[in-house]
């Protein structure tokens, strides 16, 4: 039986190691194009799950509701503490899992998660959780990595070298109409899912691979994990991923990200 407990903690050290706004601030636009999609309006109750540094509950604030957002590390609360400061939103930032989420049911109107409770280990608990805090009627809008293209891609790289936990699904499952038929299916009236493009922009696809290697969690877990004599392969890996969807011909890296988003309607 997994341990769930044991790898959300272990998850948390991974997710706690570098700083991930520096790798969040390039998918800044995903965010943007959920909360357009969601369309929430001034005062009304927004969730923004495993919200990292903040991207979305910030985006939602500047429509003016009344939005909270939750995560289990608490500098990358800091750090959305310090960005909704800067802009003078007044967002409520809390430490809390994902999986537990510390609100009464029906507490929200929309609940959006962008690349972050894909990663809880309990996906099945986490989806619940969605379900169980977003009002009848209510609005679920998530970004997905897919299993194919530069999610599912990437974070395969790093299987090769650092496996996932024995008994906890991809977190790309969240990335299928299968996935998310399975975990909100019988809590949603619809479930609408689209394939979105961005662009994560680069000075070279050596600065792509610093940058994850300095600042992304994940990354930095991959080389601790790997032996000394895997890591020139950990790299080349990773920088073939770079490589093959970069859209640059000018020596710097356009990288094409390509994601679900998802918006379903509360049952």
């Amino acid at each position: 039986m997994t341990d769930y407990q044991a790898v959300t903690q272990r998850q948390q050290v991974t997710w706690s190691t570098g700083d991930f706004n520096a790798i969040a601030r390039k998918t800044m636009a995903m965010s943007e194009r959920l909360i357009e999609a969601v369309d929430p309006h001034a005062g009304q109750r927004v969730l923004d799950v495993a919200c990292g540094s903040g991207n979305a509950a910030i985006v939602a604030g500047r429509r003016d509701c009344e939005v909270t957002g939750i995560d289990y590390v608490p500098d990358l609360i800091e750090r959305a503490r310090m960005r909704a400061t800067a802009e003078g939103l007044d967002i409520d930032f809390q430490v809390g899992d994902a999986q537990a989420l510390p609100f009464e049911d029906a507490s929200f109107d929309v609940v959006v998660s962008v690349l972050g409770v894909m990663f809880a280990p309990d996906q099945e608990k986490a989806a619940s959780e969605l379900l169980r805090v977003c009002r009848p009627g209510g609005t679920i809008g998530l970004v997905s990595w897919m299993p194919k293209d530069f999610g599912g891609d990437f974070f395969a790289a790093h299987a090769r070298y650092a496996p996932p936990p024995p008994g906890v699904n991809p977190p790309v499952r969240w990335g299928t109409d299968a996935g998310l038929q399975e975990l909100l299916g019988d809590g949603v009236s619809s479930i609408d899912s689209q394939e979105r493009v961005t662009f994560g922009h680069f000075r070279s696809i050596d600065h792509t691979f610093d940058l994850h290697r300095t600042y992304f969690g994940p990354t930095i877990k991959a080389f601790e994990t790997a032996d000394a004599g895997a890591h020139a392969d950990l790299r080349k890996d990773i920088c073939d991923v770079f490589e093959r969807y970069n859209r640059a011909t000018d020596g710097t890296a356009v990288v094409e990200y390509k994601y679900l988003q998802t918006i379903a309607k509360r049952a």
